[in-house]
C-alpha cells in the first residue's frame, strides 16, 4: 500500500471503532433506562427503551456491511484485521445486550401492574447499577485501548454473579412465604438473569479487547454462563 492508501485505511479504522463506542454508548444508555424503568415502576420508559432497540439493531447491520466491506477491499493483515474483527464482534455483543435491556423493559411493563416489592425491586437496582458501571468500564477501556482497565473489568466478574445468587435466594424466600408473589417474583427473577447476562457481555468485550492488542484471547475466562446469538428463556 502507498502511504496515501495506508494512511486512509487508518483513518477508515478509527471511523470504525468511533462507530462502535457510538454504539456502545447507545447500549449503555438502554441499559441504564431499563434498570431505571424497573426500579420506578416508570411505563412510559420502559416503552421507550423497548422501542429504541431499533437504533441499536440497524446500527449493528450498518457497521457489520461496513467491516466486510473493509476487510474485502483492504485485505488488512495482523493488529489491522484482529481491530476490525474485534469491532464486528462487539457490535454482536452490543446488539445482545440492547435485547437484553429491551426484554428487562418489556418484563417491566408486568411487573407494574403487580404489587411493589420494594426491598426486591431494590435488590434489581443495585445489581442493575453494578452492570451499568462494568459495562461502562468496558466500553471506555475498549475506546481508550487501555488493556490494564479491560482485564480489570474481565477478571472481576463474580461480583455480578454474587449479586445475582443473592436476588435469586431473596425471590426463593418471597415465592416460599407467598405463593401470589411467583408470578411477579418470576419476571424480577428473568430481570436479575438478564442482567447478569449483560455484565457477562461486559466481560466479554474487555475479552475482544485483548484479542486486538494482543492477537490472542486471555486466559481461562473467570465465569461463564454461555453468551451467544441464540434467544434463551430469560431473553424470550
Amino acid at each position: 500500500m502507498t502511504e496515501h492508501t495506508l494512511r486512509f485505511f487508518g483513518e477508515e479504522l478509527n471511523q470504525l471503532k468511533a462507530e462502535v463506542a457510538r454504539m456502545g454508548g447507545l447500549a449503555e444508555a438502554q441499559v441504564a433506562d431499563a434498570v431505571e424503568a424497573v426500579s420506578r415502576r416508570d411505563v412510559p420508559l420502559a416503552q421507550a427503551v423497548i422501542e429504541r432497540d431499533v437504533k441499536l439493531d440497524a446500527l449493528q447491520r450498518d457497521i457489520e456491511r461496513k467491516v466486510m466491506r473493509l476487510i474485502a477491499l483492504r485485505q488488512p493483515v495482523a493488529h489491522d484485521l484482529r481491530r476490525a474483527v474485534a469491532a464486528m464482534k462487539l457490535t454482536w455483543s452490543l446488539e445482545r445486550v440492547g435485547d437484553l435491556a429491551k426484554n428487562i423493559a418489556k418484563r417491566t411493563l408486568v411487573v407494574s401492574e403487580a404489587e411493589p416489592i420494594t426491598p426486591l425491586t431494590r435488590s434489581i437496582e443495585r445489581m442493575g447499577r453494578l452492570v451499568e458501571v462494568r459495562l461502562k468500564d468496558a466500553l471506555d477501556a475498549y475506546t481508550a485501548g487501555d488493556l490494564d482497565h479491560a482485564m480489570n473489568v474481565w477478571a472481576n466478574d463474580e461480583e455480578v454473579d454474587e449479586h445475582y445468587n443473592s436476588l435469586f435466594r431473596e425471590l426463593l424466600t418471597y415465592m416460599m412465604s407467598d405463593p401470589r408473589m411467583i408470578g411477579a417474583c418470576a419476571h424480577l427473577l428473568f430481570i436479575g438473569k438478564n442482567l447478569e447476562r449483560i455484565g457477562d457481555h461486559a466481560t466479554l468485550i474487555a475479552e475482544m479487547l485483548h484479542y486486538e492488542l494482543k492477537g490472542e484471547v486471555s486466559g481461562e475466562r473467570p465465569k461463564w454462563s454461555g453468551v451467544d446469538g441464540g434467544v434463551s428463556a430469560a431473553e424470550g
